[in-house]
């Protein structure tokens, strides 16, 4: 006899990105009645341009200024969907940030002795060396004692920012005129970006970051390790019944996820030559913007790639509105708005899978008939 084999077609299931483009909606829907109300006279042209985001300055220009943009707080929201996905929730990716970027900094001014080609090699893997090592102390903590990393990480941030601020002054690469490092020469080569969209800030740093995703992405998907850490994070004591050594994994987890918070600060002063890091007592934004990112990203690095770039298309739409009298700040209330709605929308998925369920009982069982 022969057999038939029956091909399944897989259909795309929109169900767990509706959240994020609920909010992302809605988010926008009152950030326009924002501008309504703030400005009224300018609030129709704001709207265009807030929505044209980066092609207010040009198709091609528009484009390399969105990945250039995009690049660190897409590798700082990987730096915390990867920590979440293994149950952990990273907070502290400003100070990872920040000590990456002091060190690929100093390197960059400092290691004249590599060759220029490899400086920024270096520079990079340094910053990713420091950021983990940064991390490594909150996740051992997580590990040895049990402290929650969420107040471990804050205080790691700030303790990052004066350190660094600190070792700007006594490092020797301190423009005490400018209250700044000196700037850096050497870049991250643009991989021809820059051929492709001239005129823009597009550099080699959006192609490093959307690599990590993808290994970041067959890591916690196709291999046994990521199969581990996502188990520790769905169920410690489980998985230390099937045998799974939490321990290593909450601190294996950190380690990556500092490294990835190393690099976004390394790509970010390292993308264009005359750089610089100001020392100034402000955690990194990039940090805490990759919060944001991840969670619209519902903490997938694929999602995390598009979150980011869609966090940065409104960040450039902002720029755009400022000329008409609008404060920057409008942008960040959208933001605030969208993550908002995000986290309401986990309540408002479980009573739809509750509703389904109950819907599903009553098929199975039948109607209830009064006698």
């Amino acid at each position: 006899m022969e057999t038939k084999q029956v091909k399944v077609k897989r259909r795309f299931n929109i169900k767990p990105v509706l959240p994020s483009l609920i909010s992302i909606v809605i988010g926008m829907f009152i950030g326009v009645i924002v501008l309504f109300i703030s400005n009224p006279s300018n609030a129709t042209e704001a709207m265009i341009r807030l929505f044209k985001g980066p092609f207010n300055f040009g198709l091609v220009k528009g484009v390399g200024d969105l990945l250039y943009y995009s690049a660190p707080i897409l590798l700082t929201g990987l730096s915390v969907g990867f920590a979440f996905k293994t149950g952990l929730f990273n907070i502290g990716a400003s100070g990872q940030f920040i000590v990456g970027a002091f060190v690929a900094v100093y390197i960059a001014i400092k290691w004249t002795f590599i060759p220029a080609p490899l400086l920024w090699i270096v520079a990079l893997l340094a910053a990713a060396l420091v950021g983990a090592l940064w991390a490594f102390l909150v996740g051992l903590l997580k590990a040895w004692r049990n402290v929650n990393e969420v107040i471990t990480s804050i205080m790691m941030n700030y303790i990052g920012m004066y350190m660094v601020n600190f070792l700007i002054r006594f490092s020797g690469i301190y423009d005490s005129l400018r209250n700044q490092t000196q700037r850096v020469k050497v870049t991250i080569p643009s991989f021809g970006l820059d051929t492709v969209f001239p005129g823009s800030f597009a550099n080699g740093g959006i192609v490093i970051a959307i690599v990590l995703a993808i290994v970041m992405y067959i890591i916690l998907n196709k291999t046994t390790f990521g199969f581990e850490l996502k188990a520790v994070g769905l169920n410690r004591f489980a998985s230390r019944y099937a045998g799974v050594n939490e321990n290593r994994s909450i601190i294996y987890s950190m380690l990556i996820a500092g490294a990835l918070s190393g690099i976004a600060g390394g790509i970010t002063f390292l993308a264009s030559t005359g750089r610089h890091i100001t020392v100034v007592n402000v955690l990194a934004a990039e940090g805490f913007n990759g919060i944001a990112v991840a969670l619209l990203g519902l903490n997938n690095p694929i999602g995390i790639i598009f979150s980011s770039m869609f966090m940065s298309y409104i960040k450039l739409g902002g720029q755009a509105i400022q000329t008409l009298g609008f404060v920057p700040e409008i942008i960040e209330l959208m933001i605030a708005i969208i993550l908002y709605i995000s986290a309401l929308s986990v309540l408002f998925n479980n009573l739809l899978s509750r509703r389904k369920s109950k819907k599903e009982q009553i098929v199975r069982e039948g109607p209830v008939v009064n006698e």
